[in-house]
């Protein structure tokens, strides 16, 4: 038996349990083995293997998704890592991100104030929050900085390649939603309902239940909010807002 914990979160209206079944069948789907789909602590997804084939799928696995790191003496400075904002708001000396640390304990990793600021400008964690349409859930990408193994403390910044991201939405123009908690066919069907694909430029899966979609211009990000909202209760919905 093989079992991995790979980076995706299944939590909100669980509809990824659906989805992520759809794209093993089509990745493993013709090799001889069986698998089971679970959620452990914080809602990442492990994934149990049994079958002849059970190390190939693992390492198919491993590569269409990633695994976790699981352990804290397995997270290396220099590294990237994908991971998710967690718990945001909470704290205002920065952010946390959820990159799969479990041992000895779960650990989150901090995107410390100092660097945000330098990065973004002199403003408080909880507006930045706000004004970039961050939300618990959003996948992102960092690169540790520095492991404490004594004190257990992490600290990340922003890869460079999410750093152009991050600016690039910020900076388009572009009504955008994060969406997160529900599957990206769900938010297209909510949109179809109320008659607003039209008002959408692009649909981007960020992930197995988070979508980021981006507005046309003159179509406002509060009104969409409110149109589909009843549509995707379970939802978490995120927005960056321009000036019209």
């Amino acid at each position: 038996m093989e079992e991995l914990v790979i980076l995706e979160k299944i939590y909100g209206d669980r509809s990824g349990f659906e989805k992520l079944n759809r794209k093993l069948k089509s990745l493993i789907g013709d090799l001889e083995v069986e698998w089971k789909i679970g959620i452990i602590q914080k809602q990442w997804v492990k994934v149990r293997l049994e079958g002849e084939d059970e190390e190939v799928s693992a390492n198919l696995i491993r590569e269409e998704f990633g695994e976790v790191p699981y352990k804290l003496s397995n997270v290396q400075e220099g590294q990237t890592y994908r991971g998710r904002f967690i718990d945001l708001g909470k704290v205002g000396y920065g952010a946390y991100v959820d990159i799969g640390i479990f041992s000895p304990a779960p650990k989150d990793v901090l995107i410390p104030l100092y660097y945000l600021k330098r990065e973004f400008g002199e403003k408080p964690v909880r507006q930045m929050i706000r004004e970039f349409g961050w939300v618990d859930y959003l996948p992102v990408e960092v690169k540790i900085e520095r492991v404490e193994f004594g004190a257990r403390e992490v600290e990340a910044h922003f890869t460079e390649k999410q750093l152009r991201r991050i600016r690039s939405w910020l900076s388009d123009g572009y009504d955008k939603l994060f969406i997160v908690g529900t599957v990206s066919e769900k938010v297209e069907a909510a949109l179809i309902k109320t008659g607003h694909s039209r008002d959408v430029k692009r649909l981007e899966e960020l992930g197995l239940m988070e979508t980021l979609l981006v507005l046309k211009r003159g179509t406002q990000a509060p009104g969409i909010i409110k149109e589909i909202g009843p549509y995707i209760k379970s939802a978490i919905i995120g927005a960056i807002k321009f000036e019209q």
